[in-house]
């Protein structure tokens, strides 16, 4: 077997025969990419920095590693799960089995995978523990890439009277979207199940249908009462109109089969879109409302009928919508594993999937100049998983948010609150839930790597990153505020879950050099094992202990503030994974 061969095979079993897109055929099509160029691996302190070529086309790129140049090459398996691929370099591997030799594969799809590029070995670096990064001028618009879009659990929860640890839902989950709009500026908000049966908004009377969007008012009202605008995710399937209602999905039993009469479904999709119009304003809902069909219609668990029906769906229900309008935005197709993209018909106003683990794919090749939205991401699709509390997933989020800044529309973090019943409600308060806000809403390392990056000023200024790991362990994000002050975020990571307990090896000591002109007051803000994580071990609190949790919900500043002088450098040290904040105001 060649080693394209070994590359296609490995890559074949990760994606395809009940991997992460289980309708994909088990054997990848050929991709017509050529491999990358110029690939390298050096060593460092506890890692091995992989970098490459950029190849005109590319979406993405998975890094195989073998013990020698004639094979066998397997993927580098970080452990998100989902898709191993990375949309650019440079990439860290600290995995256990890190060195030996390397070599790159583009995707023209994540079921196209192009030739492996020739073997390297990876070659000794400077195994040090310091970087340094230099702050440039030339400032631009700075991309807020995190206020786009948040996930959320079905948003009939806002209407809930239940509690969970306490806390009764409605309010609870209210509030967490209130604080995720006003602390880290979030705009819009996506859910499953808009169309379900706990709504209302179809049955059929005496074998007539009968729309009613009297709770779809309340939950859109509540929302945009909140500062934000709902993103419309048609599904699921209303009991009375569906082929099968027998298979459903998640504890609320959310119907996934297709329509038994096409014709009505047109009609309600038509008739809800009119009502949103109609109640919100068309100029509101064409410049503010997304319009996406189904989900996730690319995994059996979500849709109960064929490929084929899923495209006839979106048809229909796309014509729906226009029906009302034509600019309204109408788009998906929403899938698992950026699996389908590329089918997605020419006139969708928008591409949008998934991906979980990793880094958000580079579709604008496929786009074609479409708005790209990742409408559910995240470090782990694991329900319960400990990642999901931990700062290795506050500094996994940072990875992505600045990787997807400039060429993606809305990078959704999957969800904005541990109220989330999919598979149960939780039964403890730190229970790996997907949430940037605990039940109680708590801000967990998450959220507080966002609302950092919140704390970023309106231009972007250039970086300039030089040592062991420099943009593959440590990134850095600059930029300047309206009084000429720097506000510099700082993060270390890797992808590798092994890594979640951190490692004293990746540990980077950062010397900055801010570049200032005049004396500046510097202030450290710091995510870390010991700054901006929830200090309780049990299943619920007290309420007494409530009390001094919510007393405790701020990330105070990591030491006092200090005047730096003109042309001074900064150093602080950077654990793994750790984050940190740095603000200077002129003086």
């Amino acid at each position: 077997m060649t080693i394209e061969d070994q590359a296609r095979s490995s890559w074949a079993a990760l994606m395809g025969g009940g991997g992460a897109q289980d309708r994909t055929a088990g054997e990848p099509q050929r991709s017509r990419l050529p491999a990358p160029a110029g690939v390298t691996a050096v060593t460092g302190q506890g890692q091995v920095t992989v970098n490459w070529e950029l190849v005109p086309g590319a979406i993405g790129y998975a890094v195989h590693r073998s013990a020698s140049p004639d094979g066998p090459f397997e993927v580098v398996d970080h452990g998100g799960g989902d898709v191993l691929a990375v949309p650019h370099g440079p990439y860290a591997d600290t995995t256990a089995g890190r060195g030996g030799w390397y070599a790159v594969a583009a995707l023209e799809t994540v079921t196209a995978i192009g030739p492996l590029s020739k073997p390297v070995e990876s070659r000794p670096g400077e195994m040090s523990e310091s970087i340094t990064v230099v702050v440039g001028d030339g400032a631009a618009p700075l991309p807020r890439v995190w206020e786009a879009m948040v996930g959320s659990e079905h948003l009939s929860h806002l209407l809930s009277t239940d509690e969970t640890g306490g806390q009764v839902i409605g309010p609870d989950l209210t509030a967490a979207l209130r604080r995720v709009a006003g602390e880290l500026g979030v705009k819009t908000v996506r859910a499953h199940h808009i169309l379900g049966d706990d709504n209302g908004v179809y049955r059929e009377v005496d074998g007539e249908p009968v729309h009613d969007f009297t709770r779809i008012d309340q939950i859109f009202d509540l929302v945009r009462d909140l500062g934000l605008t709902p993103v419309v995710e048609f599904g699921f399937m209303p009991r009375d109109l569906a082929r099968d209602p027998s298979r459903t999905v998640f504890t609320y039993r959310g119907i996934i089969s297709p329509p038994r009469d096409w014709d009505r479904w047109a009609d309600l999709i038509r008739a809800f879109t009119q009502h949103v119009v109609d109640r919100y304003g068309l100029d509101e809902v064409r410049e503010r409302w997304w319009f996406e069909v189904w989900n996730e219609a690319n995994l059996s668990v979500f849709w109960s009928g064929t490929p084929a029906e899923y495209w006839r769906l979106y048809e229909v229900t796309a014509a729906a919508v226009r029906d009302v309008d034509q600019a309204l935005r109408v788009g998906g197709p929403a899938t698992a594993a950026v699996g389908w993209v590329e089918d997605t018909p020419r006139d969708a106003d928008f591409l949008s999937t998934h991906v979980y683990g990793t880094l958000p794919l580079d579709l604008r090749p496929i786009a074609d100049g479409r708005p790209l939205l990742w409408t559910e991401w995240g470090v782990t699709a694991t329900h319960g998983s400990r990642v999901n509390d931990s700062v290795f997933a506050a500094a996994f989020l940072l990875d992505g948010m600045r990787s997807a800044a400039g060429r993606t529309d809305a990078l959704a973090p999957w969800v904005a609150s541990d109220h989330f019943e999919e598979l149960g409600r939780p039964q403890r308060l730190l229970h790996g839930g997907f949430g940037l806000l605990t039940v109680g809403t708590l801000a967990k390392p998450k959220f507080w790597a966002l609302s950092l990056a919140a704390r970023l000023g309106p231009l972007e200024l250039p970086v300039e990153l030089t040592g062991d790991g420099a943009e593959s362990l440590v990134s850095a994000w600059a930029s300047r505020y309206d009084d000429g002050g720097l506000g510099l975020l700082l993060w270390n990571s890797t992808l590798d879950h092994g890594q979640i307990n951190g490692n004293p090896q990746l540990l980077r000591t950062v010397v900055v050099r801010p570049g200032l002109a005049r004396p500046h007051l510097m202030r450290v803000w710091r995510v870390d094992r010991t700054h901006g994580v929830i200090g309780f071990d049990g299943e619920w609190p007290t309420p007494s202990q409530w009390e001094a949790l919510r007393a405790a919900d701020r990330l105070d500043e990591a030491e006092p503030a200090r005047r730096v002088a003109p042309g001074k450098d900064v150093t602080i040290d950077l654990p793994h994974p750790g984050i940190a904040f740095l603000q200077f105001k002129p003086l």
